[in-house]
């Protein structure tokens, strides 16, 4: 008799995050154009019929391409950038971005990024809250990852990483350079949300690079092609390991990073907060996590309790198996809280 096949998926990888352990200001200042720029937009409520353009990508790297089947929550790895913000929706998202209030806020820095825009929340930047929350563009970006999904939690609304120019190449920090050829901007890593959607906000005429580098199963280095402004990539990130490459000429490159799990509360949630505890005020990042789970644990006992109801219903037997194995799985839910919620 030919033994059983194990069916459960891999563990998910471990994220390393940057050494920066609590939230940090940036120390180099931002070019004064952006802020002028910013104060030029008159506001507007954002409206998908004007402030959307999707456009399916031509294509969607699988994870059995990179060696990774039956690794994460959807088939989907990958995905080659494709349209989905207009102009006039990039124009009102760098206006909330580089407002007095946002600026004053909301910069963070670390030893990944120098300067990063994190936690506008829906009062600081409605334009940008609402897109991302809006209906017509979580089903496109669900579209393009190959599950139903939904932003992570409101303080990943958004992160937005910004470099400017420094001669003829974007300033971005660096910790290594795994590729040996002076391209890498950030170390390999695994992200701590199970998808994001890269957004770019700048002009990337004359820019060349910036491609997303993906480590396969055998090793190898599989490059996507980075966005143009408006354009977006869906990446299944933390379940490949992945890392941003420089990118050369042009003088800014300010993309927009929005972290996504799975709406359904029966699909595992893998989130960590590695990479996200020291650039978030952790008060904040706590509770946003912490409500979201438990809710999560709310909507999973009512459907178990459903079950229980309906079984004795029909007059079926108590299932001790099904039972227990349900409870370990709550336990280990609840286990993964605590490793996640810690004091510095």
């Amino acid at each position: 008799m030919p033994g059983l096949l194990n069916t459960q998926p891999p563990p998910a990888p471990l994220v390393v995050g940057p050494a920066t352990k609590s939230a940090t200001r940036p120390t180099n200042p931002l070019p004064q154009y952006l802020i002028d720029e910013a104060r030029l937009i008159i506001p507007e409520a954002f409206d998908p019929t004007k402030h959307l353009s999707f456009q399916p990508p031509e294509r969607i790297i699988t994870m059995g391409e990179i060696g990774l089947e039956n690794h994460g929550i959807s088939p989907n790895a990958v995905s080659e950038p494709f349209q989905i913000f207009t102009k006039e929706a990039i124009e009102q998202i760098r206006a909330e971005v580089f407002s007095e209030e946002v600026l004053r806020d909301c910069q963070f820095a670390s030893t990944f990024n120098r300067n990063m825009i994190r936690g506008m929340g829906p009062a600081r930047a409605p334009f940008t809250y609402s897109a991302w929350n809006s209906p017509e563009l979580i089903s496109k970006v669900s579209e393009v990852a190959g599950i139903d999904l939904i932003p992570s939690i409101d303080f990943e609304i958004a992160n937005i990483n910004i470099s400017v120019s420094n001669g003829d190449s974007v300033n971005i920090a660096s910790r290594d350079d795994p590729l040996g050829d002076g391209l890498s901007s950030v170390a390999w890593h695994y992200d701590s949300f199970p998808f994001v959607c890269v957004v770019m906000l700048s002009d990337c005429t004359g820019m060349a690079g910036g491609e997303t580098a993906l480590r396969t199963a055998a090793g190898e280095i599989m490059k996507v092609r980075g966005p143009a402004m408006g354009s977006a990539v869906v990446l299944q990130g933390r379940y490949i390991e992945h890392q941003a490459l420089k990118a050369l000429g042009g003088r800014e490159r300010i993309s927009m990073v929005t972290c996504f799990r799975p709406r359904s509360p029966d699909i595992r949630d893998e989130t960590v907060l590695t990479g996200v505890r020291g650039i978030s005020y952790k008060s904040e990042l706590y509770t946003q996590y912490t409500e979201y789970r438990f809710e999560i644990l709310e909507e999973r006992i009512r459907s178990k309790l459903k079950a229980e109801r309906l079984r004795q219903q029909a007059k079926r037997s108590f299932d001790v198996p099904d039972m227990r194995s349900w409870l370990l799985n709550q336990k280990e839910f609840i286990e993964a809280m605590l490793y996640e919620i810690i004091e510095d």
